[in-house]
């Protein structure tokens, strides 16, 4: 008789994966374990080696050429969502190994990059811990977002549904990226500004560019020197955009007035990371596309690509790019 498959779902930090799926339909065919902690280096090496087929929800552990290379037994690996930044594809191709995505889910993460806005408007975190510290009164005044310009760096999927948002809450939108046209932007109700101009003008920077060489580091001190004193910059996109180290400064100097920051350098993010002490900042685990709705889409469809490749029939392969 053949062994059954071994499967590993990784980094399940919310029980979401087991419950979304009809997993027993592997029952005889394979086993399924699900892993809720996240593992590096060689602790996570020893706990891969056995598994046939590995499931990474979104970018939460890298598969890099190096570490792809030391699975003798991965034969399929399957991911949330169609892309991921965190997989080596030409390794996995390089050794015949299909990567398999998921489709549709939504894009939530615009409604969390909008909500960081509003709780940084009106200080809800803070104002929540010192209420429940016994303090009614407190000297903060926030303010309302009706009149106040969002400066969208990306207008593509999830900026075009944050200048929505944006517009419903009478904001003004300014854009740019390196290929937005002033077509696309109007289009949009929004005006395309240059780069340097939206900076200078927004009252908040929200980015959704894609990660790549050319937007590494696209968020750096010459930026954060131009923004308004007053000015919040909201990150949900990827964590490679932005200089961290003159975020931090600008913070802790006083020269933008805080930030909103689902992504990070290192996740989970270390209890030591600089990130943790910077002022005015509200900080979230990654939870731009971690929505009921959207692990509903990504769970099922991770089984159903599994099944199709056992099949022998592989679906919803990741492109190259």
């Amino acid at each position: 008789m053949t062994a059954p498959l071994k499967i590993a779902v990784l980094d399940d930090f919310q029980n979401a994966a087991r419950p979304m799926a009809d997993w027993s339909r592997l029952n005889g065919k394979a086993e399924v374990t699900f892993f809720t902690d996240n593992l590096r280096d060689d602790a996570l090496l020893q706990r891969l080696l056995p598994y046939d087929v590995l499931v990474a929800i979104r970018e939460r552990t890298a598969f890099s050429r190096s570490l792809i290379e030391q699975l003798p037994n991965l034969r399929l690996l399957a991911t949330t969502g169609m892309r991921n930044r965190g997989i080596d594809l030409a390794a996995c191709r390089d050794r015949g190994i299909p990567v398999c995505g998921t489709k549709g889910g939504g894009s939530p993460t615009a409604e969390l990059a909008f909500g960081l806005m509003l709780a940084l408007a009106r200080n809800i975190v803070a104002e929540d811990r010192a209420l429940r510290a016994g303090q009614w009164e407190t000297p903060t005044i926030g303010f309302m977002l009706k009149g106040r310009v969002l400066g969208l760096l990306g207008l593509g999927k999830l900026g075009a549904e944050m200048a929505h948002f944006a517009q419903a809450f009478g904001m003004s939108v300014i854009a740019w990226s390196q290929n937005l046209t002033d077509e696309h932007a109007a289009s949009l109700g929004c005006r395309r500004v240059d780069k340097a101009d939206l900076f200078r003008q927004a009252d908040f920077v929200s980015l959704h560019v894609v990660s790549s060489p050319r937007t590494r580091g696209i968020v750096g001190a010459a930026e954060f020197a131009v923004m308004k004193p007053g000015g919040y910059l909201i990150n949900t996109s990827r964590s490679a955009l932005v200089d961290e180290p003159a975020m931090i400064a600008a913070l802790t100097e006083g020269r933008i007035a805080g930030a909103g920051l689902d992504v990070f350098d290192q996740e989970p993010l270390p209890k030591d990371a600089p990130i943790r002490a910077a002022p005015n900042t509200i900080l979230t685990p990654h939870l731009g596309y971690a929505t009921r709705e959207s692990y509903e889409s990504y769970f099922p469809q991770v089984l159903g690509a599994i099944e199709a490749w056992m099949a022998g029939s592989p679906i919803n392969l990741l492109p190259d790019d």
